[in-house]
């Protein structure tokens, strides 16, 4: 498998840009749980986006809803130019071999009646990438990519760690060499020392094969560490977006303030205000009226609950949606 190079132009065009995107679920009495709400971004070719919140904040819907897996509400996803919202099921069905997903559960995104070969394999003949023995060298070349050996093809996964069924599930994702991954807290359900191994192995797949990533997580130390830029999303909406150094290194939004607070720091010289935040997740079947955030927010004025701060562009690629943070009030 060659090293992807891709241009300095190319670097610079967003590969997915989402745009409005929403999904909304139906629930009891008519009710509507407002899982993503108006939520956009870009993803640049080659680089890797961070898409971060609690559990409830819609990054694993959005995630989703990107590839169809579940269909969206309203909203675009263009990916190189094309509206994938707009495609019919069956010209969606030419793009899956350019989208994959890694799950975030290696326990039970795998059969457990089928042998390695057979789970990475699938994804190569449903696309008829290969056949008989150029099948099995490609499972054998898979396996060695993601660092197992090629032995391990003639096992089933419980006879694997976690963090070994993980590197299956990467290897089953790039069996049809795909473009665009979306990497669904793939390393949330790993032991600490494990999940520096998974991420040492996506950011150097990602180099050599020149993959472009939406890495999906709850931890900020995480997205840190592998990400160019970073989105966090709240209840459903985008709370702040940007360049990872600007977003780490000044936080605008009081929500990335809190997350950035609790997230472990390797460094004891450094040391992070804590932030406390009060009270759990509200349910997005009746979300607050004005900023959604806004009921656990230790900076929350009375005006937060009268409209929804818009995402306003502070300066850098920095985004950020808080009537008290942004480049107007400051």
């Amino acid at each position: 498998m060659s090293v992807a190079v891709i241009p300095d132009q190319a670097q610079a065009t967003p590969l997915l840009s989402v745009q409005g995107l929403t999904k909304h679920f139906p629930a009891r009495n008519g009710r509507i749980v407002h899982a993503v709400e108006d939520v956009s971004f870009d993803v640049r070719r080659g680089s890797t986006v961070g898409l971060v919140g609690e559990s409830g904040s819609g990054k694993t819907t959005a995630g989703r809803a990107i590839l169809r897996l579940v269909e969206p509400t309203a909203g675009k996803a263009l990916f190189d130019g094309v509206d994938l919202f707009s495609l019919s099921a069956r010209e969606m069905r030419t793009y899956r071999q350019k989208l994959q997903i890694v799950f975030q559960d290696p326990f039970s995104s795998l059969n457990p009646r089928m042998r390695i070969a057979a789970i990475i394999g699938e994804a190569l003949d449903a696309r008829g990438f290969a056949r008989g023995k150029r099948r099995a060298d490609r499972v054998a070349e898979l396996l060695a990519l993601v660092g197992l050996s090629p032995d391990h093809a003639s096992r089933y996964p419980h006879e694997f760690s976690g963090g070994q069924r993980q590197r299956i599930g990467i290897a089953r994702a790039l069996a049809v060499e795909p473009e665009f991954i979306v990497a669904d807290e793939p390393v949330s359900a790993l032991d600490v020392s494990v999940q520096a191994q998974v991420l040492n192995l996506l950011g150097e797949l990602q180099k050599r094969l020149g993959l472009t990533l939406l890495f999906i997580a709850h931890d900020l130390s995480v997205v840190e560490y592998l990400c160019d830029e970073v989105v966090v999303m709240y209840l459903g909406r985008v709370m702040e977006r940007g360049p990872r150094r600007l977003l780490y290194a000044a936080p605008r939004h009081p929500y990335t303030k809190a997350l950035l607070a609790t997230a472990p720091v390797p460094d004891p010289t450094r040391r992070r205000t804590r932030v406390a935040l009060h009270g759990d997740i509200p349910s997005p079947i009746d979300p607050p009226s004005g900023c959604v955030f806004r009921t656990r927010c230790p900076e929350a004025i009375a005006a937060c609950a009268g409209m929804i701060p818009p995402l306003d562009h502070v300066g850098g690629g920095h985004h950020v949606a808080c009537i008290r943070h942004n480049d107007k009030t400051i």
